[in-house]
């Protein structure tokens, strides 16, 4: 007689494992361990506005917003745990993961042109005056005519010219 053991699969799980593979970010191997924020980049004005979905996420220590050169950087880490009860059955669920968005900007950016703020579970950072037209410095043109230049003269063209 043979020791085997029955699992029941849950079609539905083997579906959101597919579709979470199919769609994860590229390089990452462990999917579960991924978790990439929705960000919304746009211009208002001239300034550069950067929202990122994060409910539940502790703004103060979970998340981080830098500037790199021109790069606006924001990174973080998920700690979600959840707990029911039902039926006298516990059900505990742990999701971790760390993220990192990285925005380009057209020029270098200073901090002090970036400001970040929390609402309703949405990150908003704006970059002031990225936008703002660079002002041109007028050069003068002098009007001093720079000195004739001599050609050397090479033996072929000295002959065709005093034939002409």
């Amino acid at each position: 007689m043979r020791n085997s053991l029955y699992v029941r699969r849950d079609p539905f799980r083997d579906f959101e494992s597919i579709i979470r593979q199919a769609f994860a970010p590229v390089g990452v191997d462990d999917v579960d361990a991924a978790f990439s924020p929705a960000a919304e980049v746009h211009r208002e004005g001239d300034d550069a506005l950067i929202r990122l979905e994060l409910p539940g996420l502790d703004i103060g220590s979970d998340v981080s917003v830098e500037v790199l050169g021109r790069d606006i950087v924001i990174s973080g880490e998920r700690r979600d745990e959840h707990s029911e009860e039902t039926e006298g059955r516990l059900l505990r669920e742990f999701r971790y993961g760390s993220f990192r968005r990285a925005f380009s900007l057209g020029r270098p950016v200073s901090p002090e042109a970036v400001t970040a703020s929390y609402d309703a579970g949405v990150l908003t950072v704006r970059v002031s005056g990225v936008y703002a037209e660079l002002t041109g410095q007028k050069i003068e043109i002098s009007s001093s005519a720079p000195a004739a230049v001599e050609r050397p003269v090479v033996e072929g063209e000295a002959e065709e010219a005093s034939e002409s």
